[in-house]
């Protein structure tokens, strides 16, 4: 009925044919994944008023007599994220265009609207930054899943904030 030329053009199409739906059928797969993502980002504790977590960096505020007058979010070639422990605290930030390294790693204690954390090492930046000044105190504005680490200049007034949301 068929010549074998014939034959093998049939089998060769049936084998592309093959290969095309399981290549098909394996992206069916991703959606399935963004939903797991999703689902992993939902079991956050959204009633966890707590700096204990993992926390991107997500803008700033710049301020002008006490009252936020500028807002910027982050740029997207850079991250910087924060991990607090009970006591602990680390941070880092991954800047790909910047050759220098980014990240401290020390104590931190908060109450009511005070963060001060007590940096003990860094990377080669930071450590010059630590040699001056070990302590950081910042006004902190901790809601259930975003805070706001505010700098404050000699006299108390507001100079920017890092704006961070819960990632973990």
């Amino acid at each position: 009925m068929f010549n074998s030329k014939t034959q093998e053009i049939m089998s060769r199409k049936i084998l592309v044919l093959s290969l095309a739906l399981v290549f098909i059928s394996s992206c069916n797969d991703q959606p399935e994944k963004t939903t797991t993502a999703v689902e992993v980002e939902e079991t956050i504790d959204t009633n966890s008023k707590n700096l204990k977590g993992t926390w991107e960096l997500v803008g700033f505020y710049n301020y002008k007599d006490n009252v936020a007058v500028d807002s910027f979010n982050t740029s997207s070639s850079s991250r910087q994220l924060k991990m607090y422990t009970d006591t602990k605290v680390m941070w880092c930030k991954h800047k790909p265009a910047d050759s220098s390294e980014w990240f401290g790693y020390g104590t931190y204690k908060y109450k009511d609207d005070t963060l001060t954390e007590v940096l003990d090492f860094g990377s080669a930046v930071m450590n010059e930054v630590i040699a001056e000044k070990k302590a950081f105190k910042f006004e902190l504005q901790l809601q259930n899943n975003r805070f706001q680490q505010i700098e404050l200049d000699e006299d108390g007034n507001r100079i920017y904030s890092e704006n961070y949301k819960r990632i973990e």
